[in-house]
C-alpha cells in the first residue's frame, strides 16, 4: 500500500505544471517518422513502439493537405499539424500545450480557446471536450478536431461564438491516446485501450496472442469454419442468421446449438485453444478514473466481489487518464466536460453504477435530462440517458435467452468521476452505430442486420466483406469475411464522417454556451458623510447553469462566490492608526461570502467603509467563483 501511495505522489507532483507547444515536427516527435526506429514483432515477444509502418488505408490522410477537410480520418500528427498551425494563426484567441506525453512517449496536446485581452482563461467559466481515449474510436477525435476549426473560424463573424470566446474558457484533447490511434491508423491491429502491455487472458504471458492479418489486405475480419469434427460440433455457437436472406450474417446461440466457429483473422499463438484473446495492450482508460474504481480480474481475492476489466493497477495508474484527471483538478472553473468515444450511438451520463434516483440530487439531475433533449435535438440518437440503467438495457431483452436485461454497473468510469467525484455535468457520448440508421426489420432493435442492409442500400456494400474460402494452416478450410472493423464498425465510412463528426460537435458546442456567467450590473458608491462610504456590488448569473451543481457543493470542489475589497497597502496597515477601515462585514478576512448564484439570480454583497484623510481614496472589488469567473472593478471614494 506505501509503494501505491508512493507512485502516485511522485506522478501528481511531476506533472502538475504543462508546457507550451510552439511548433510540431513530426519526425522528430514521433518515432513511426523515424527510419532508425525499431518495431514490434506482431506475434509473441514486443519489441520497441507499437506500431509498424505496412499499411496504408485509403480513408485516412497521412500528411497534411493544404486545406483541412473531413473526406478522411487524420492522423495524430496531421491533427497536431492543424493545432500549432492555428496556434500561429489566432495567438490573440488560442494557446496549445503539451499536458503530458504518452506510454510510448508521444505528446498530448491540447487547445486552450479564449480571448486573452479579455482575461485568463482560469478567469472564466470553462468547458473541456476530449476524444481519442480509445485508440480505434477515432471518430471522436475528427469531431474534437471539427469543433476547433469551426469556433475559430467563426470567431468574430458569428456573434455567439464570439461572446464565448471572449467570455469563456474553451479546452479541447484530440488525442488522449495518440500511442493507439497510431497503432489504428497505421497497421492492421486495432484494439481500444491503450498499447501498454497487458496480460488480458491471464497466462503470465503479455501480449501474446494478437490478431493476425492472414490474407495480406491490412484489415482483420473475422473468420468463419464450419464444425466438422465431434469436438467441433460441440463448440460450435454460431449460426447463419435465418432472418438474413443474403446469409451473411452470422448469429451467435449456445454451443453445441450452431454449425460454426467464428473467430478473428489469426492464429492461436500460445496454444491454449483461444484465438487473439491476448492482442496488444488491454488496460482501458476509461475503466481508470478514481470514483468507484475496482481492480481488475483476477483482483479480487474473495472472488465475490466486482471486479472490472482493464481497470488498471490502481486508480490513474495510467498515464493518459491521469492527465485528464489532473487537468480538470487544477482547472475546476470547468463546468461542462464530454469525454468522447464510439459506437453505440448514444448521449452517455452518470450515473454508472447506481440508478439516478437513487444518488443524484434531484435539482442536478433535471438539468442533466434538459442537457440529454438538448443532444438528441442536435444528433437524434437512439438513446440518451445514464449507464447503469438506460445504457445496460437500451436492447431490453438478451439476445440468445429472451430474457429482460437488467442494470449493469461499469467502475472507474468516467461520467460518474465528473459527476460524483468533480461535481460537473459530464458525458462519455458515444458516436457512430455500424451503419444501423433505421430499424428495417421493425424489431425495435438498431444492430447488424439493420447495418448490413444499410449498407448494401446507400454504402454499395463497401462495409461487409463478402465470405471468402481461405485455408488455415490450423484450422483448414475456412472463410474470411463480415463487417469492415475499422471503417464500417467502430467508425463510420468516409463520406459519414463529417455529418458524425458535426453533430456531436454541435452540441458540445451548444452545451459550452449554457455554462454559468456572473455579470456585474451595477457598482455603487454612497458617501454617508463624515468619511464614511457604502459600496455596492450589483451582480446575476446570465448563463444557463447554475454556478455549483448540488453535487459540486456536496464534494467541495466549488467554493462560494466571494466578494473582497482591497486598497493601496500603505491605507489599511494597523487598525487605529489605519487611513482606511473595512467596517462591514464584520469578519476578520473582510469577505462577503455570498453562496451560490443560481441561473437567473441577483445578488448583491455590501460593505461599509470608514476613510481617515481628505485625500481621494481609490480601491479594487473583486467577485470571485470557481465556476462562475472572477472580476475586478476599481472604484473611488471622495
Amino acid at each position: 500500500m506505501k509503494k501505491t501511495l508512493l507512485i502516485i505522489c511522485i506522478a501528481l507532483s511531476a506533472n502538475a505544471s504543462f508546457s507550451q507547444v510552439k511548433s510540431f515536427v513530426p519526425d522528430k516527435i514521433f518515432p513511426e517518422e523515424n527510419s532508425k526506429s525499431k518495431f514490434y514483432t506482431v506475434s509473441g515477444e514486443r519489441h520497441g513502439p507499437s506500431f509498424f509502418k505496412k499499411f496504408t488505408f485509403p480513408e485516412v490522410q497521412y500528411t497534411p493537405g493544404e486545406q483541412l477537410t473531413f473526406d478522411q480520418y487524420h492522423t495524430v500528427d496531421v491533427m497536431y499539424h492543424w493545432y500549432t498551425t492555428w496556434a500561429e494563426q489566432y495567438p490573440d484567441i488560442v494557446e496549445v500545450y503539451e499536458v503530458g506525453k504518452s506510454f510510448e512517449g508521444r505528446p498530448i496536446l491540447q487547445m486552450t480557446i479564449t480571448n486573452k485581452e479579455t482575461g485568463k482563461d482560469t478567469d472564466k467559466p470553462a468547458a473541456y471536450f476530449e476524444g481519442g481515449r480509445h485508440s480505434g474510436e477515432i471518430t471522436s477525435s475528427e469531431s474534437i478536431l471539427w469543433l476547433t476549426q469551426h469556433i475559430l473560424e467563426n470567431y468574430g463573424t458569428d456573434p455567439e461564438i464570439t461572446k464565448l470566446v471572449d467570455t469563456k474558457a474553451i479546452y479541447l484533447r484530440p488525442q488522449n491516446n495518440p500511442d493507439g490511434s497510431n497503432l489504428y491508423l497505421r497497421t492492421e491491429q486495432r484494439n481500444r485501450s491503450t498499447v501498454k502491455p497487458h496480460d488480458n487472458d491471464r497466462d503470465g504471458l503479455i501480449d501474446e496472442d494478437p490478431e493476425e492479418d492472414l490474407d495480406g489486405d491490412g484489415i482483420i475480419y473475422q473468420m468463419r469454419k464450419k464444425a466438422v469434427t465431434e469436438e467441433e460440433k460441440k463448440k460450435a455457437n454460431f449460426i447463419v442468421d435465418p432472418e438474413d436472406p443474403s446469409q451473411k450474417l452470422m448469429k451467435r446461440t449456445f454451443p453445441g446449438k450452431g454449425e460454426y466457429l467464428v473467430y478473428t483473422e489469426g492464429y492461436d499463438n500460445d496454444g491454449d485453444g483461444s484465438y487473439n484473446e491476448d492482442g496488444i495492450g488491454g488496460l482501458d482508460l476509461h475503466r481508470n478514473y478514481p470514483e468507484n474504481w475496482r481492480p481488475d480480474i483476477g483482483g479480487d481475492l474473495t472472488g465475490r466481489g466486482y471486479t472490472q476489466y482493464g481497470a488498471g493497477e490502481y486508480p490513474m495508474s495510467e498515464l493518459e487518464s491521469r492527465y485528464t484527471v489532473l487537468w480538470m483538478l487544477s482547472h475546476p472553473n470547468i463546468s461542462v466536460v464530454n469525454s468522447m468515444d464510439t459506437r453505440v450511438p448514444m448521449h452517455l451520463r452518470a450515473p454508472s453504477t447506481s440508478k439516478a434516483e437513487e444518488r443524484m440530487y434531484p435539482e442536478d439531475l433535471e438539468i442533466y435530462k434538459e442537457m440529454d433533449e438538448l443532444g438528441l435535438s442536435f444528433t437524434a440518437y437512439p438513446w440518451a440517458g445514464d449507464v447503469y440503467e438506460t445504457y445496460a438495457t437500451r436492447y431490453k431483452v438478451n439476445s440468445m435467452t429472451g430474457d429482460p436485461l437488467k442494470p449493469s454497473p461499469l467502475f472507474g468510469h468516467g461520467p460518474d468521476f465528473g459527476y460524483f467525484y468533480y461535481g460537473s455535468i459530464w458525458y462519455g457520448d458515444e458516436l457512430w452505430n455500424n451503419g444501423a440508421m433505421k430499424d428495417y426489420n421493425g424489431d425495435g432493435i438498431y444492430d447488424d442486420f439493420d447495418g448490413l442492409r444499410w449498407d448494401e442500400e446507400e454504402n454499395g456494400g463497401k462495409g461487409f466483406k463478402s465470405w471468402t474460402p481461405f485455408q488455415h494452416p490450423v484450422l483448414g478450410e475456412v472463410e474470411i469475411g463480415g463487417f469492415h472493423p475499422k471503417f464500417f464498425g467502430q467508425n463510420g465510412p468516409t463520406w459519414q464522417l463529417e455529418n458524425w463528426a458535426k453533430k456531436q460537435a454541435l452540441f458540445n458546442l451548444a452545451m459550452a454556451k449554457k455554462l454559468p456567467q456572473l455579470t456585474i450590473s451595477s457598482l455603487d458608491v454612497a458617501n454617508l458623510g463624515n468619511g464614511e462610504f457604502e459600496i455596492t456590488l450589483n451582480w446575476e448569473n446570465t448563463g444557463s447553469l447554475p454556478v455549483a451543481l448540488e453535487q459540486a457543493k456536496l464534494v467541495k470542489i466549488v467554493q462560494e462566490d466571494r466578494v473582497s475589497l482591497s486598497f493601496e497597502k500603505e491605507l489599511t496597515e494597523g487598525y487605529e492608526q489605519a487611513k482606511v477601515k473595512i467596517i462591514t462585514p464584520a469578519l476578520y478576512d473582510k469577505t462577503i461570502y455570498a453562496g451560490y448564484t443560481g441561473v437567473g439570480e441577483k445578488k448583491s454583497a455590501m460593505f461599509k467603509v470608514k476613510v481617515e484623510t481628505s485625500e481621494e481614496v481609490s480601491g479594487k472589488i473583486r467577485l470571485s467563483s470557481t465556476r462562475g469567473g472572477y472580476f475586478e472593478k476599481e472604484f473611488t471614494l471622495k
